[in-house]
Order: C-alpha cells, then structure tokens, then sequence
C-alpha cells in the first residue's frame, strides 16, 4: 500500500487503462489516462500545485496570502485544495454557466466564489479575467494564478504527466490525445513525449467543432473546460500563451453531441465516468483510431470526472430541454410541427434600428409574423444560434410597430426555447434551457408584455442539439 506524508503528494500518478470495449473494431491499442483519480478530481490539480510553488519560489505568494484566479471550476478546485493545505486563502471566480457540482465542490475547500458573466468581450470590466484581475490587484498579499499565461502550467505536465506516459507504456505511445483548454496538458505533455521519442509521437487536439483553435466561428459550446470561444465585439483573439500550437500535428473537430454521447458510452461500456472534456478527446481518439493499425498505441487524457455534471451530461432532463435527446419516433413531438425540416432560422444582427431591420427583413420576403432572431453578429445571415447568443426574438409586423428609430430589440416579443424532441403537448410549459424547468417567457427590452409588440403571439425557438434550428408561432 502507498503511503503519503500529504494530501499534495497524492497529485499524479494515475493510472493507465486499455480500453477493450469502446476499442473493439480498430486495431491499435487505445489507453485512457485516468486523471480524475488525482486526489482533487482532475488534471487540474498537477497544474494548480505547480503554479503556486512557482510563486512561492518567485517571493509572489507568502505566508496568509490569497490565490485568486478566473475559471470554469477544475482549477479552481485544485487551486483551493492546495491552498487549503498550504494555509492560503482562495477566492475563485467562475462563469455562471458552470456546472453546479463543481461550483459544489469549491466550497467545501474554503473557496470564496463569485459567479460572473461567460460571455461578454475579453475587455469588458465584467469578463472572467477581468473580474479576477481586477480583485488581485486591489487585495494585500493576492496572487493571481493566470493559468492561460501561466508557464507552470504546461511545466507541470512535461515533468510529471509526460514521464509517466512514456514509462507506463513503455515508450511503445505513438499518438497523445488531448483536448485543449488553457493548452498546458497539451503542450507540456505533448513537448516531453515529442523530446523523448526523437519527435515521432504525434500530438493531437480534440477540438469543440465551434471553438476557434481548430478554426471554428468561436460561437458558444457545451462542453466545460475545452476550446476557445470568441464573443464577436472582442476586439483581439488573444490566445493563451501556455498553449504551444507548434506542437499539434493535427486537430480533430468534436461536436457537443458527440462528446456528451461519447462520455456516455465510456460510463455504460467501461464503466468509466467522465465529463465532457473527456468525451471530446476520446471522440477524437476513436476518430483518430480508425486510421491507425496494430503497429500504434493511443494515449488519450480523460481530465476529469463526470461526477461533476451529473445535472447535465449525465441527466435526460437536462439533455432533452437542449434538444439532445427526444423519442425515437417524431409524432406528437415538437419536431412534428414544422412542415419541413428546417435549414436554419431567420437571424439579423444586433445593433440594428428598427428601420434598419425592417429593410433587411423586406429584402428576404420575409414574413410579417414569421419569428426572427436578433442575435450576436457573427457575420452569418441565416443558421442556428447557441441560445445564450440571442439578443430578442421578433417579426417584422414587431418591429413595423416601434419608433423606427429605436433599437430592433424594443420590438421584442414573449418566447420560449423548447427541444424538438419534447411532446408538442408540453410546448406550453416547455422548460426554458437557461432558466430551468417551467420558466416564464422571455420578453422584449423595454416592452411590457401586454403592449405594443408584445400583444403578439408567443414565439416557440426550437432546440436541436443545444442550438436554436427553428422557430415556431
């Protein structure tokens, strides 16, 4: 039996697994790196002891300090535990989207947590960073972590999480499969294995399909903790500086559907359960695998545990009021009603006065009560839209009805966002996906619902997958 002098030194070590299940019918062998097995729960945990003893060495942090930092809650959790060893104060800040078990789970560490806006431009006062900046710099004796800058981050991976992957496998790993967030597992991994074999292992990058490191739009995603969005009124795309991209020889695109599916499929076949992040990396493993054959080993990291998203990845409910589930057969669903399948929906950019859109609309020969979105400019004239995108929910007959000179949103109407999926009964009482089950309707800026536009009928946004893909009256 291993024994420990500290809870901190129980961080890494994890373990390898074959996976014989979800590998059956590809030929190379595919491990799982196990690392919600660290004592904290997450890979985070090598990083989080990493940058504070870095900062206790640099004279940074010191005796009654304060670890501060911005995160959607691994880190966080990590940072938390080991200043609770250390006898140092945590105060975390963390987006308001952020599962609630790991918001749970700060707590009990002594964290302080504030929950802030996820979505806002990189320089709002406001955004993540900022927020936790902007409180390190006004407390005595605060430290901000800095995990994207943060060169202990990729540090902690090339002298623990490296070596252990090359010696568990006898340095028989080929491929290193991971998915990328602030990028230090990436890039300190993939560095020492790259190094160590002469650079014949090949880093790959399971990647969100929408985030912008593999080249997508940077619109909003479900899975926590992987890839990078971009609001579209930032005005730079600044990426972390502890992902190194020269060391990705290929990145593998991974819709959330997949990675929620896939992290199912790991709990039922292997009984491994794990979050998303995790999901989206071994989607790309598999993906990876049926291009390989008996001559390659797979090493895929599995971040952390799925106990954390028991209220989302891993609750039907949840799933269904996204759209991502819904029964096997589409009569009597919402999906029913629409007379054809849907291409996308009517969408307008934000900013626009109700002239202004009133124009664009006339020019589409739109329809005076067909549902039109107003949402965050992303160049993109018609598609599907993550639902906390959305600005208002109008029409043309709506917005024929204000100032012209006012903004397009004043003419907002009453909506709801309901799965396809979901009986056409309940549409009613469908659940709001952002405001939980039985939420009130939406309502237009600056509109009462019981005049001028909001007179009109009730909007229904129809969810597949998480993303608005129609619109119903």
């Amino acid at each position: 039996m291993t024994v420990y002098e500290s809870v901190l030194d129980a961080i890494g070590g994890t373990p390898l697994l074959r996976l014989k299940r979800l590998g059956e019918g590809v030929r190379p062998r595919i491990y799982a790196k196990l690392e919600f097995q660290n004592i904290g729960g997450s890979v985070k945990d090598r990083a989080a002891l990493s940058m504070i003893r870095a900062a206790e060495r640099a004279g940074l942090l010191e005796p009654g300090g304060t670890v501060v930092e911005g995160t959607s809650g691994n880190t966080g959790i990590g940072l938390s535990l080991v200043a609770a060893q250390l006898g140092y104060r945590s105060v975390i800040f963390a987006p308001a989207a952020t599962a609630a078990e790991k918001i749970r789970l700060l707590r009990p560490f002594g964290a302080e947590v504030h929950l802030v806006a996820d979505f806002v431009p990189r320089s709002d006062p406001g955004h993540l960073a900022n927020r936790a900046a902007a409180f390190a710099a006004t407390t005595p004796g605060a430290w901000l972590a800095l995990q994207y800058d943060n060169p202990a981050n990729p540090q902690a991976h090339a002298e623990s999480t490296g070596p252990e992957i090359w010696a568990d496998t006898a340095g028989s790993v080929t491929h290193f499969v991971a998915s990328v967030g602030t990028g230090g597992t990436i890039s300190g991994t993939g560095r020492y294995l790259k190094q160590v074999s002469d650079g014949l292992v090949q880093v790959i990058a399971a990647d969100p399909e929408h985030s912008r490191y593999g080249g997508g739009s940077g619109s909003l995603k479900y899975t926590e903790g992987a890839g990078h969005p971009l609001h579209p009124a930032s005005t730079e795309d600044i990426w972390p500086e502890a992902f190194d991209t020269a060391l990705v020889d290929k990145f593998i695109s991974v819709s959330d559907r997949d990675a929620i599916f896939t992290a199912r499929r790991a709990a039922r076949e292997e009984g491994l359960l794990i979050g998303a992040t995790g999901g989206t990396a071994l989607a790309a493993a598999l993906t990876l695998a049926e291009t390989l054959d008996e001559e390659h080993t797979i090493v895929v990291v599995l971040p952390d545990s799925g106990r954390n998203y028991l209220s989302t990845y891993f609750d039907d409910h949840w799933l269904t009021s996204l759209g991502f589930l819904e029964p096997t057969t589409p009569e009597g669903t919402i999906r029913s009603l629409l007379t054809t399948a849907p291409a996308g929906v009517q969408l307008v950019a934000s900013g626009l006065t109700a002239a202004e859109a009133v124009v664009e609309l006339h020019s589409r020969d739109v329809a005076p009560d067909e549902p039109v979105l107003l949402v965050l400019d992303r160049g993109q004239g018609f598609g599907t839209v993550h639902p906390r995108e959305v600005v208002e929910v109008v029409t043309l007959r709506s917005m024929e009805a204000v100032d012209p000179a006012s903004p397009a949103v004043t003419a907002g109407i009453p909506y709801r966002t309901v799965a396809a999926g979901l009986p056409a009964s309940e549409a009613g009482a469908a659940a709001d996906p952002e405001s939980g089950a039985g939420a009130a309707p939406k309502y237009g800026a600056g509109v009462a619902p019981e005049s001028g536009a909001g007179a009109a009928p009730e909007v229904i946004a129809v969810l597949v997958d998480g993303r608005i893909a129609a619109t119903l009256t």
